[in-house]
């Protein structure tokens, strides 16, 4: 909604100075229709496709918040945060590279945003964990790691693979059109490799995790395989096959590693949310130089360090405005009866709940 009042003409306005879009409301007849040149004379486009998956992008980057604060957040201090970052922060940081502003004019390459969607996700994610604080129980005083174990790890698993699915309409879409032979072979390329980097990414983790623990965790698993998609997000055209494979492999080694260190830092990060979408996000942005060579290391450091600043200070702001005037904290009895009774006043496990027939 956000996103449709304000935030995609911050993202795609019709003026700006490179750093600070023009601002306007709503989408309005001018985004209904455009004539663009195609593969032979003229047809017509519509922008309002073009909003629907943008859209898409922007619910991916705060749904990246939400897995990262899960189990101790107010529902109404995530959703007024939810506002502010679909209607200004992101589309802000957007407009820097895919609305061409100056990080598109210093050459930071992201085709279908491994920085500007999960990086920039990770970063609101990371201000919001380190004023929420940890869950009750995560860590010891004396250093202690505690684990938490998910509630239903089938259930998680259907969700990376439907995240895999879903993967190859958010990179091969990013290829904008299939209206002629080369870019229909650019987009089976992007799914190409899309899929060899998931794949890539899981089986990386799977081995580490055997070699690190002892077992072959699944968590991790699903982690590197997402890892490993957005590891590619960034560059998926240029890569051959096998360094797609490589670059998603290397993104489920790095998620591991992230993970157990943010966990020493007692940073609580429920799902990894941090460390898949972060940390392999900044790889992928710098991957884009093993494959692309119009990309450059300045245009590729430039992008994630303008992209990081920017997104951490401005929702690190808008946190500690939320929790000095509502709390971002739910209380200590609500957390451990779990927040789908004091927020939502119903049971998500109804089988735990003891029921007496009379």
């Amino acid at each position: 909604m956000m996103y449709m009042v304000v935030g995609y003409n911050l993202m795609y306005p019709e003026s700006g100075n490179g750093f600070i879009p023009g601002l306007s409301f709503f989408l309005g007849a001018d985004n209904t229709l455009d004539e663009v040149l195609a593969s032979e004379g003229g047809i017509y486009y519509s922008n309002l496709s073009d909003f629907m998956f943008q859209v898409v992008f922007v619910a991916t980057a705060m749904s990246i918040v939400s897995g990262a604060v899960a189990e101790r957040m107010k529902l109404w201090a995530f959703l007024a945060f939810a506002v502010v970052l679909t209607g200004v922060i992101y589309p802000i940081q957007g407009y820097w590279s895919w609305g061409e502003g100056f990080l598109d004019g210093i050459g930071y390459s992201d085709y279908a945003g491994s920085g500007i969607v999960h990086m920039a996700g990770a970063s609101a994610a990371l201000a919001g964990v380190l004023l929420l604080g940890p869950r009750k129980g995560k860590y010891g005083p004396g250093g202690e790691i505690n684990a938490i174990p998910g509630s239903n790890l089938p259930l998680a698993t259907l969700g990376m693979f439907i995240l895999w699915m879903g993967w190859f309409g958010f990179n091969g879409g990013s290829e904008l059109m299939v209206s002629n032979v080369e870019s229909a072979n650019n987009v089976a390329m992007v799914f190409v490799n899309t899929n060899l980097a998931a794949a890539g990414g899981l089986v990386a983790a799977l081995l580490l995790a055997r070699l690190l623990f002892g077992k072959a965790d699944l968590t991790m698993a699903l982690n590197g395989a997402l890892a490993g998609l957005v590891s590619i997000t960034a560059e998926p055209l240029t890569p051959a096959p096998l360094l797609a494979a490589v670059i998603g492999a290397i993104g489920g080694v790095i998620v591991i590693f992230s993970i157990v260190g943010l966990d020493r830092l007692r940073v609580d990060d429920p799902v990894g949310a941090i460390s898949v979408h972060g940390v392999a996000g900044v790889w992928g942005v710098l991957a884009v130089l093993l494959s692309n060579e119009d990309a450059t290391l300045l245009g590729q450091v430039a992008g994630l360090a303008a992209i990081f600043v920017f997104v951490f200070v401005a929702s690190l702001l808008v946190w500690s405005i939320l929790k000095l005037l509502i709390g971002i904290r739910v209380s200590e009895e609500e957390e451990v009866a779990g927040l789908d009774v004091g927020e939502c006043g119903m049971e998500a496990y109804p089988d735990f709940v003891s029921a007496r027939a009379d």
